[in-house]
């Protein structure tokens, strides 16, 4: 790797991080740079029935297309089954990065800030941290993100506020993300997931519309006949159709489970210690803020642990 010049001095009041790497030093490389854990594995399955109604619909809408204009239908949905590999595509990653994200590349004085401390993190987990990039988001919550296959964000009030060594517990962590397979694979989730969001956003639309225009005993007709077809799905289908109504809760229990798993990541690097500092702090300032906190259905649907859940996982690392 180049060499990169040492950090400048920490604006937050708190411990410097302790480097083991000095830039410009050789670091060993794991032979493996990234896998897929088992957190990854479940999002996969998770979204598979929203990658089959996609598919379905992308086949009919290529067969009405063949139909009109002679094009083999092949070929579209070749190209739609094909597009989740843009997940990996340096510059369709650029443009999510920019134009979804609202992402910007570092300054030269931010890139002072973060590239040694990617850096050490990096080269403590044996990882080429030239194959990622650094993005800033201009926000004043303390958070950062891991995208794509080779996207790691923070926002530039957490470059500003946080004291070096908490900044590179946090990159540890969105590191956590990459090597364990939880960004692509979210992310292709989302992806072929998007035929069947238009579908049902279009369908709630037409219902809206046909609600107002249609008299009460049409209405009441159709609701009928409508609910007498899903008992006769569910009857044929042993009611597996119903699992659907569960995917919200456990694609919420998966991705509380890869946030875990991304904070031992970071903790087995020795970044414990910041981390743990860093929630205790949150923590506080969000109980002074809300004293009653969340309540339990907000937690159950919500895709990352409570601060206290992850302090209790980190323990075993302290």
């Amino acid at each position: 790797m180049d060499p990169i010049s040492d950090p400048a001095p920490d604006p937050g009041p708190a411990e410097d991080l302790a480097y083991r790497h000095a830039p410009g030093t050789p670091v060993t490389y794991r032979a493996h740079q990234r896998g897929i854990d088992l957190t990854a594995w479940l999002r996969i399955a998770l979204h598979l029935p929203g990658f089959l109604l996609g598919l379905a619909l992308v086949t009919a809408a290529a067969l009405a297309l063949e139909a009109w204009v002679g094009l083999s239908a092949w070929v579209p949905v070749a190209l739609w089954a094909g597009s989740g590999s843009l997940v990996f595509h340096r510059p369709t990653e650029e443009r999510i990065a920019r134009h979804l994200l609202r992402l910007h590349r570092p300054l030269p004085h931010e890139q002072a800030v973060l590239a040694p401390l990617w850096h050490e993190v990096t080269a403590r987990a044996g990882v080429d941290g030239s194959r990622y990039q650094l993005w800033i988001e201009d926000s004043d919550g303390l958070n950062a993100l891991a995208a794509a296959g080779h996207i790691v964000g923070v926002t530039r009030h957490a470059l500003e506020r946080l004291p070096r060594s908490q900044l590179a517990a946090v990159l540890a962590h969105e590191l956590g993300h990459h090597t364990g397979g939880h960004t692509w694979a979210g992310l292709l989730g989302h992806w072929y997931g998007i035929p069947a969001r238009i579908a049902w956003r279009a369908l709630t639309l037409l219902r809206i519309r046909a609600s107002r225009s249609l008299s009460p005993t049409a209405a009441l007709m159709i609701v009928t006949v409508a609910g007498y077809l899903t008992y006769l799905t569910l009857a044929a289908t042993y009611g597996l159709p119903l699992l659907l109504l569960a995917l919200p809760w456990l694609a919420a229990a998966v991705g509380r489970r890869a946030e875990l798993r991304a904070d031992a990541h970071a903790a087995r690097l020795g970044f414990a210690p910041m981390l743990s500092a860093l929630l205790h702090q949150t923590l506080a300032e969000e109980e002074g803020d809300d004293p009653q906190g969340t309540g339990l259905l907000d937690r159950l649907l919500s895709g990352h642990p409570d601060h206290r859940t992850r302090l209790h996982h980190l323990q075993q690392y302290l």
